[in-house]
């Protein structure tokens, strides 16, 4: 059985607004403020079930005024939007890293299809 992988280091990067995650297996992503905080695992914005998720929008210069730690598993993000109730464990930081392309571009397309439009930064 192989182990998850687990974050190395942890850098937040508020300048160009960007975290900074390093796994144990070399992987290393930077995830911008926007991402996290549209992809945020909290009920705010994936809902409490399938199809109830909310389309984040205008959060394009958002920052990340906190990283907390929760136990060894997970960090807390403090957005300087207010928002704060989103636990990111190390699994789900990983997949976000992982899959940022394909991610992103569907939130892309999902603005689009609301008839949003990304205000440039």
């Amino acid at each position: 059985m192989t182990s998850k992988p687990r974050p190395t280091k942890i850098v937040l990067h508020q300048q160009s607004r960007t975290l900074e995650v390093a796994f144990d297996d070399d992987n290393v992503f930077n995830l911008s403020c926007e991402y996290l905080r549209v992809f945020s695992p909290s009920a705010e914005v994936r809902g409490h079930g399938p199809g109830q998720e909310v389309l984040q929008t205008g959060k394009e210069n958002v920052n990340i005024s906190a990283v907390e730690s929760v136990g060894a598993y997970a960090v807390r993000l403090v957005f300087d939007d207010g928002h704060d109730s989103g636990i990111y464990s190390w699994e789900t930081l990983y997949e976000l890293g992982l899959h940022h392309d394909a991610y992103w571009q569907a939130y892309l397309d999902k603005l689009k299809a609301a008839g949003h439009e990304r205000q440039p930064h």
